[in-house]
């Protein structure tokens, strides 16, 4: 997940990507120092009690990476290759994810090195609750509230708010987002993600005109987001979904998978792989399928400077955050493909996980139709914000998604006296 380079490390992908925005700005570098590094981040180990009896001493971290525009918001991540460069750059994506969005948030991100496919439901709860006593001092509804993110889920953030609601004395269900509906969630949480990237998407196809009743999609990353996002294709658009992958392989049918078939297989079997109907194929040749739209929604670091000339895809969609690098990005730029960068893309969950937050300060609830149409209002103001200033500065659509960002973080620490 990270590494020792800028090619691999996803902080300095994020610091470079920071630079290159601070350049089109013309920002004075003390304004720079303060945007490339984190405000504050805690560094955890934590013991908790395995099934068998013996003590484990788990790290975890929390990342708040600024909080200019108000209290910091990121997801929770379990993972084995957790690293706290990953962390820094995913609280940095949230920062300007919520600013792009102009939701008075800031950015932050948490996780835990560990793996949660091996733990049982006990042990997956203690380590949970555990996490949230180490960094319960730090968090808070006006402070920074955390939701799900990799491998973390609805379950795990209800136990999470009922350790902190036990810590703090009552319920605090707005600590955290992301929960289950009987726990204050909010109605739209689930494909909030997917569903944003296709409001993005729609306005994406009318500026290149692409036709999407008609359009072909590979999904790289069948999980949450992505199982989604090939669901919401068909059923909004008539999009024909031919490939999906998973960490063990693709799949792919000429003729369009049953999505619902490949999700269904993928829950009883842990991978998409075997589905009937379909061909397997690498991960790598699914990226450079002969398709109108390409799904990115796996991990950081799919397309480099190795792979990128080969995707002939119109259109990128990222729901992933970090999955191509600032090299690719230029790759792709000069090739004509446009990039729905992830910032903007994927920024359906957290403005979801924002109106829950707003829903549990009132203690009232809005209906599903009514969630859906205010983050359709959101991420389509949010992309044309974004094309109007690439087209502006003839700059490329993640370039132009962290100039409007980045400046409002900048208005934000400039009236505060910050900077």
């Amino acid at each position: 997940m990270s590494g020792g380079n800028n090619h691999d490390n996803p902080f300095k992908i994020a610091q470079q990507q920071i630079q290159a925005c601070a350049d089109i700005l013309d920002l004075p570098q003390s304004t720079r120092q303060v945007l490339l590094h984190p405000m504050r981040e805690f560094h955890v180990n934590f013991p908790v009690r395995m099934d068998d009896g013996a003590i484990r001493v788990f790290e975890g971290f929390r990342v708040q990476y600024n909080d200019a525009k108000g209290p910091a918001k990121g997801g929770i991540r379990f993972h084995p290759e957790e690293t706290i460069d990953t962390v820094r750059a995913l609280a940095a994506w949230m920062t300007w994810k919520c600013s792009l969005l102009d939701l008075p948030l800031g950015g932050g991100k948490g996780g835990v090195i560990c793996n949660p496919k091996e733990f049982s439901p006990a042990e997956l709860e203690r380590v949970s609750r555990a996490y949230i006593r180490a960094i319960g001092p730090f968090i808070g509804p006006e402070k920074d509230i955390p939701a799900p993110d990799v491998y973390t889920n609805p379950q795990i953030m209800a136990w999470m708010v009922d350790e902190y609601s036990s810590i703090v004395g009552k319920n605090q269900f707005g600590v955290i987002t992301g929960k289950p509906l009987a726990l204050g969630g909010s109605p739209g949480r689930g494909d909030a993600t997917a569903r944003g990237g296709m409001y993005t998407l729609r306005e994406a196809a009318r500026k290149v005109g692409l036709d999407l009743s008609k359009a072909t999609m590979a999904i790289q990353g069948y999980g949450n987001a992505g199982s989604y996002a090939a669901s919401l294709a068909e059923s909004m658009f008539g999009i024909k979904v031919v490939a999906a992958c998973d960490s063990k392989g693709a799949v792919t049918c000429k003729d369009g998978l049953c999505v619902l078939k490949v999700a269904e297989h993928k829950a009883n079997t842990c991978s998409v792989l075997g589905c009937e109907g379909t061909v397997d194929l690498s991960n790598e040749e699914l990226l450079q399928m002969d398709v109108d739209i390409l799904v990115l929604a796996a991990l950081e670091g799919t397309l480099t400077q190795k792979n990128a000339h080969k995707v002939k895809a119109k259109l990128i969609v990222e729901l992933a955050n970090g999955p191509t690098t600032p090299e690719a990005d230029e790759i792709l730029y000069n090739k004509g493909i446009h990039v729905i960068p992830d910032f903007l893309c994927n920024a359906g969950g957290v403005t979801v996980s924002y109106f829950e937050m707003v829903q549990n300060a009132y203690m009232y609830y809005w209906d599903e139709k009514e969630i859906h149409e205010k983050l359709d209002k959101k991420m389509t103001r949010a992309y044309h914000e974004v094309f109007d200033t690439s087209k502006r500065h003839g700059i490329n659509m993640r370039k132009a998604a962290y100039v409007v960002a980045v400046q409002r973080v900048v208005d934000a620490m400039k009236v505060r006296g910050w900077v």
